[in-house]
């Protein structure tokens, strides 16, 4: 089945390059919009599966217009396209509910190695391409005190429900935590950050957080 996506992106060459591209991979483009108001606009008259949005937008925010189209949409993936390479982007544009995260620099193999993810349906945690792989040990020493808290306990084969409880927070700020997990360790799914983990053992201690690390 054709996918239906929406391109936003203030840069027409670059629009149309990515367009082009994307066409070639099977997606229908139902449209390109320069702008949050055309974004909001298409997205509510066509109905997209896939939203490609530039959070650099004239206008208004990319994260705002994307909000607002999970708001109205749940059902939509949103992945942000931009070139911020800033660790708040990222974390804001995974607590907006976006799907993905690419730079424009990446190059184009990589950008649709998001892209082909996508459209095959397999759950895709925010991801940032263009960065420079990393080792587990070095993706683990991104994580905070909290986020190392919660993958023990994930280690430990807690439920979202169980870790809320044991660290006296919501379900909501955990699955955060969870996601913020699978973007730093660049992983897809919760077995393959324990698998990190895992993996980070066998060749050093792992240091279990304390309890006590900050939300």
């Amino acid at each position: 089945m054709t996918t239906r996506l929406l391109i936003v992106e203030d840069n027409s060459l670059f629009a149309e390059l990515i367009a082009e591209v994307l066409r070639e991979e099977g997606a229908d483009v139902i449209g390109l919009a320069t702008n949050g108001r055309e974004a909001l606009a298409v997205s509510r008259r066509e109905r997209p599966e896939v939203v490609l949005m530039d959070l650099g937008l004239d206008d208004v925010d990319g994260l705002t217009v994307g909000r607002a189209i999970l708001a109205e949409r749940p059902t939509t993936k949103v992945v942000a396209v931009t070139a911020r390479r800033d660790e708040r982007a990222l974390d804001q544009a995974t607590a907006s509910g976006f799907c993905g995260y690419v730079s424009k620099d990446v190059p184009l193999p990589r950008f649709m190695t998001l892209f082909r993810r996508i459209l095959s349906g397999h759950p895709s945690a925010p991801t940032v391409l263009g960065r420079a792989a990393r080792q587990p040990a070095d993706a683990l020493a991104q994580l905070s005190a909290r986020e190392r808290t919660v993958l023990e306990l994930l280690r430990e084969g807690l439920s979202t429900e169980d870790i809320a409880r044991s660290l006296s927070v919501s379900k909501n700020t955990v699955r955060t935590h969870i996601q913020r997990i699978l973007m730093k360790l660049q992983v897809h799914s919760r077995l393959e950050a324990v698998a990190a983990t895992e993996t980070t053992r066998s060749t050093a201690a792992w240091t279990s957080p304390t309890l006590a690390g900050g939300s």
